[in-house]
């Protein structure tokens, strides 16, 4: 029996979401019906609109017109994409500089990058050149929209009928924009491109713009763009003056001007022009009569193949401008810059370069030479980077890097001497093992202890390797870098004796400091830039950095103290000069690679190197040899007629009237080298040639039993 006493259990109710779930699926169910009754009544409704017959054939071809416009609609805006991206800032500025070099004479001494001549305005342009340009270029020019489909036809037509390219399709627009924001590539990509910057050009520039345009920025050969730049390069003459036979001719390289540039393939320039001549008859945009006289009277251009220029050093100058453009925010792209050559100096330079390239070339095995020469305020007067630029155009001197050899001893040296040490200051010179190098002097031979300045004027390796050490890796690397040295350096144990490295510019930049006594040189090879109306918009004396102290006073005096015995008593005596002290440092790298001489005086600084462009060997040249004989030749003649300045912090800088030179120590590069004929030389030369004179004459035949005694038979004719 149930217990009664237990309450009863309530009963459960029934849940929400019960009827959550019913609300859901009567409205779906009601919605479905009531769409369906929608739908019912506007089919019955467009029932009364069917087209039959031809009205539905026209009805089909509509809406498929419509669906396929759509499409294409669709496709145009997916490939007009990289056009509106290319044209979302507007017109392209001019990326490319043109830059007009002055001497610092200010005498015009060549150009780089693209020749631009200031604008001219199109209603000051020849109407016949205009003329001549739209008749072989553009004839519809002002009655297309930027493609013209009649021209396209045509052109198909012809190249057809001539069964090859004859005509081209392209409108002056399109060449435009091609121009302004294309490649020459020949790609579908490109026209498609094309096709949609045109119609921007014709959308957001008049036809006299786009002409303006075309005619200033297109490229006309030898370098240059734009018809006012051609005009002036190939004859000489402003844009305005041209006759109608140099207009023709002009009008003429649109279309290649590699092939029909006037300075190189004279008879196809003319036979161009004479097409030209023909389309503007063609075009009724002139008559047979009046291209007459051009015909008979054709354009001669002038001769450019007996320019000379210094090309390396325009070169370098113009990535020296194109750098203080970009760092000064110089926006203009048409430039003219003054720079700090003296051709006389630059014509010295390549003279000595190439003398002693003819001389002892072959002797050394020696192919190839560089040198700079800078003054000593770190102005760049010559710049020879090779032996000839129109075999390479390879700058040795700038861009080559080459192992420095002893030469590059003297940031050792310099560091030292910052760091407090003396000259006079003493230095092991004994087998020394870093890891598994083991250095060695060039004699194969040690010294004991020896003092800094003799260590530096033999150039001994060992006692290099240890005052690196003790000075420190990292110091020397800085104050490499401190000194001009531009050239990433390893840093290593090696670069005590010149493994890292430098280009001819970094050594003869690093040696201005001496001789600006202590003081950095800020190199230059530019004194001004001015814009094309002539304004200054930068100067070397203004916006160059100041000055800063590199070497103390007193370790100046002790480099060049020790710097000028290395030419006096050293490896490098070839290099003395009669009217001054010299002070610099030889350098032979590993099998006799390279050969270098870096020296200076008050005045001047040169940096000169030897070697091959293969990097063979050479037949055992030393930096105190070839290198020491060119800059010695070389600075001879540059010092002449010149105020003399003496070498910082040297007592009695200039040689007396006797010429002594100090006795020499030895060498660590070879076997000392003869002296220069100084004064004292040339006394005992002329002694010697005068007790010669004085001599009696010797018996004849005493002279054959002599040769007979030594050859043991008649002496030998020789022809």
């Amino acid at each position: 029996m149930q217990d009664e006493s237990k309450p009863l259990r309530k009963r459960r109710q029934p849940s929400r979401l019960i009827e959550v779930d019913a609300w859901i699926d009567s409205s779906i169910w009601r919605a479905f019906h009531s769409f369906s009754a929608w739908w019912e009544s506007v089919t019955i409704f467009s029932r009364r609109f069917r087209a039959r017959g031809f009205n539905r054939v026209l009805v089909e071809l509509s809406c498929e017109g419509l669906t396929l416009g759509l499409a294409g609609f669709v496709l145009l805006l997916a490939l007009a994409q990289p056009a509106i991206e290319v044209t979302r800032d507007g017109l392209p500025q001019e990326s490319e500089y043109s830059v007009s070099f002055l001497d610092r004479h200010g005498e015009e001494i060549g150009r780089r990058g693209i020749l631009r001549a200031a604008a001219v305005p199109i209603d000051e342009l020849p109407d016949h050149f205009i003329k001549a340009v739209l008749a072989t270029e553009d004839r519809r020019f002002f009655d297309h929209f930027g493609i013209d489909f009649f021209g396209l036809v045509r052109a198909m037509t012809e190249n057809a009928r001539a069964g090859g390219v004859v005509q081209g399709g392209s409108t002056l627009t399109q060449q435009l924009a091609k121009n302004l924001f294309l490649s020459n590539e020949r790609t579908l990509d490109r026209k498609i491109k094309e096709a949609f910057l045109s119609l921007w050009l014709e959308s957001h520039l008049t036809k006299r713009e786009i002409l303006a345009m075309y005619l200033d920025r297109a490229y006309m050969g030898g370098g240059s763009f734009g018809a006012p730049a051609a005009a002036e390069f190939y004859f000489g003459k402003n844009i305005r003056d041209v006759s109608l036979s140099e207009a023709a001719m002009l009008a003429g390289l649109f279309k290649a001007p590699a092939k029909y540039a006037p300075h190189i393939n004279l008879p196809a320039a003319r036979a161009r022009a004479n097409e030209v001549l023909t389309n503007m008859v063609q075009a009724n945009f002139a008559t047979e009569g009046q291209v007459i006289a051009a015909r008979r009277n054709p354009a001669v251009a002038v001769d450019r193949s007996v320019t000379q220029s210094p090309d390396y050093f325009l070169d370098f100058a113009f990535e020296d401008v194109q750098r203080i453009a970009r760092e000064a925010g110089i926006k203009t792209r048409n430039l003219t810059a003054r720079t700090t050559i003296d051709l006389e100096l630059q014509k010295l330079a390549d003279e000595s370069i190439e003398y002693h390239l003819r001389q002892f070339g072959k002797t050394y095995n020696v192919g190839e030479g560089a040198m700079v020469v800078l003054s000593s305020d770190g102005s760049v007067r010559a710049i020879v980077g090779g032996r000839d630029y129109g075999v390479s155009q390879f700058n040795r001197a700038t861009n080559a890097l080459r192992q420095p050899g002893s030469s590059f001893k003297v940031y050792v040296y310099a560091t030292a001497m910052q760091q407090g040490m003396k000259p006079s200051d003493t230095i092991l010179d004994s087998p020394i093992t870093i890891g598994r190098w083991s250095p060695q002097n060039y004699g194969r031979s040690f010294s004991g202890r020896v003092t800094l300045s003799n260590a530096l004027r033999r150039s001994l390796n060992v006692p290099a390797v240890r005052l690196y050490q003790k000075v420190g890796f990292e110091n020397t690397v800085e104050m490499a870098k401190a000194m001009g040295v531009e050239s990433p350096l390893r840093g290593d144990k090696t670069m005590a004796l010149g493994t890292s490295e430098v280009t001819v510019l970094d050594q003869a930049t690093a040696y201005t400091v001496f001789a600006n006594g202590g003081l950095s040189s800020n190199r230059h090879a530019t004194q001004q830039l001015l814009d094309a109306q002539g304004n200054v918009v930068w100067d070397a004396r203004r916006d160059m950095p100041p000055q800063k102290r590199v070497l103390s006073e007193e370790a100046t005096k002790s480099m060049n103290e020790m710097l000028v015995s290395v030419t006096e008593a050293g490896t490098a005596r070839r290099a003395q000069l009669p009217m001054t002290k010299v002070g610099g440092k030889t350098g032979t790298t590993q099998s006799y690679r390279d050969g270098w001489f870096v020296g200076f005086t008050g005045n001047y600084v040169g940096a000169v190197w030897f070697g091959n462009d293969s990097f063979g060997p050479t037949n055992k040249l030393t930096g105190g040899s070839l290198p020491a004989m060119t800059w010695q030749r070389f600075m001879e003649a540059a010092h002449k007629n010149i105020d003399l300045k003496p070498i910082p912090y040297i007592d009695n800088p200039f040689p007396d009237s006797s010429g002594n030179v100090a006795a020499s120590e030895g060498n660590g590069e070879g076997p000392p080298a003869p002296e220069s004929l100084n004064r004292r030389t040339q006394e005992v030369l002329s002694d010697i040639a005068k007790r010669l004179e004085d001599l009696s004459p010797l018996d004849p035949s005493q002279v054959a039993s002599a040769d007979t005694s030594l050859t043991g038979g008649p002496p030998s004719r020789s022809r």
